[in-house]
């Protein structure tokens, strides 16, 4: 087995990158194991896994770690509309919108605004 280093998680998350742009979540997770248990402080590398997570509809551990993420970095706009997309999936449109309300507050993209319902003159 390959000895662990900086450079083979840089390696492995660029490859979860790509294994999660061509539709391979379970495979981007699997990669992403390693690398936050090398590196559980690696933010970036958990919202990947989070991605990767609801990718392939699974959704609470999404839930978890969108949630971390976001214990980090409160104003991480796209975390909390990702976030309020795993609720909404799971079916708890309250959680959901409190979160696509925060997203579109912290960044006023379009989408954020109208999954909020912002642009509804709500």
């Amino acid at each position: 087995m390959p000895e662990s280093n900086p450079e083979t998680h840089v390696i492995d998350f660029r490859a979860a990158e790509q294994l999660l742009d061509a539709r391979d979540p379970r495979g981007a997770v699997k990669l992403l194991d390693s690398v936050i248990a090398a590196h559980p402080e690696n933010t970036a590398a958990r919202l990947l896994r989070a991605r990767a997570f609801f990718a392939a509809a699974q959704l609470r551990p999404a839930e978890l770690e969108f949630e971390l993420v976001l214990e980090r970095e409160p104003d991480n706009a796209f975390a909390h509309y990702a976030l309020a997309r795993t609720f909404e999936r799971a079916g708890r449109p309250e959680q959901a919108m409190r979160h696509f309300r925060l997203a579109a507050a912290l960044d006023p993209k379009p989408e954020y605004l109208r999954a909020a319902r912002f642009d509804a003159g709500e």
